[in-house]
């Protein structure tokens, strides 16, 4: 599978396609309503992205950015087997991967202006809130963006402007980039995901930063549950932010049925997988009790 996510005219995110899928997209682009591709690495790079413009009948238009609008060039290609060869290397970033197109830039014109430094009375606290964001793992650039924006909206006053939350977030991503190539092996959340995915497995739904808080995650968490399953175990993002400010993940569970027993069953199956992903964890073994993944390291890598 490639390092990529690609989205398409049609609204459809697709992580982590083959080659041989990437291909299909290329091919089929062309008709109304689904003409363009955009394509991004994981973990996602401000600016940083591959695209191809195609209507039927017509060349396909293939452009990449590299970090900044002087850095963005385009081409033309007669066909999609040559654009999927290009995609292809530019995702695995191989050496000359832009070898076989003629490649000029594009010209913008003049470039924006950058975005204003924020006041130095609030850009400490907007970057202790943003870092907390982006520790927690789950959220992509447009998002965190617009979170940094709407914090400090006060009825009509909007202290941070959208400019300025960009340009926070992406200095802030590209920090916190720098240090997870420093992370070796199995991250903790890794483990996390790895114990879910087995939970699955057993017939019990498994999800990861689910809803808001307690109680919506236990209103929903049956809309997501595979038939037959059992049992459910998630945690909110209220969890995943006391993660990531160090103080354990707290898992919540049950069992569809509702019976204690049937709870505590899940539970023990909940435990085991942790404990078999290389995790401990604290729990009483009763059905109320939250089980609590503790000591834990809430290194989470991010994608984007």
């Amino acid at each position: 599978m490639l390092a990529i996510t690609v989205n398409t005219e049609r609204g459809e995110r697709l992580a982590r396609v083959s080659a041989d899928r990437l291909g299909e997209l290329v091919r089929r682009i062309g008709d109304e309503g689904d003409r363009f591709l955009v394509v991004e690495r994981i973990p996602e790079l401000p600016d940083v992205f591959a695209q191809v413009w195609h209507e039927v009948g017509g060349d396909y238009q293939v452009e990449y950015r590299a970090g900044s609008a002087d850095r963005h060039f385009g081409a033309s290609a007669p066909d999609p087997g040559r654009v999927a060869e290009f995609l292809l290397r530019w995702s695995r970033e191989e050496r000359d991967w832009d070898a076989g197109l003629a490649w000029e830039r594009v010209d913008f014109g003049p470039a924006a202006d950058p975005a204003p430094e924020l006041p130095e009375d609030i850009r400490g606290e907007m970057e202790e809130y943003v870092r907390g964001l982006i520790a927690c793992g789950y959220d992509g650039r447009a998002v965190l963006a617009e979170s940094a924006e709407e914090w400090l909206v006060d009825g009509d006053v909007r202290p941070v402007s959208p400019a300025q939350a960009r340009a926070l977030v992406d200095r802030l991503w590209l920090e916190r980039l720098d240090e997870q190539k420093l992370w070796a092996g199995r991250t903790d959340p890794e483990r996390i995901s790895a114990a879910f995915a087995a939970l699955e497995q057993r017939g019990i739904t498994a999800r990861e930063h689910f809803t808001c808080c307690r109680t919506c995650g236990t209103a929903e968490i049956a809309g997501e549950a595979a038939e037959g399953a059992r049992g459910f175990v998630f945690f909110h993002s209220q969890c995943t932010e006391s993660a990531a400010a160090g103080h354990g993940l707290m898992l919540l569970f049950g069992a569809y049925d509702g019976t204690d027993a049937a709870t505590i069953s899940v539970g023990w199956d909940v435990a085991g997988a942790l404990a078999k992903a290389g995790l401990q964890l604290e729990w009483d073994g009763s059905a109320t009790q939250a089980i609590k993944v503790t000591p834990l390291d809430w290194a989470k890598r991010l994608t984007g």
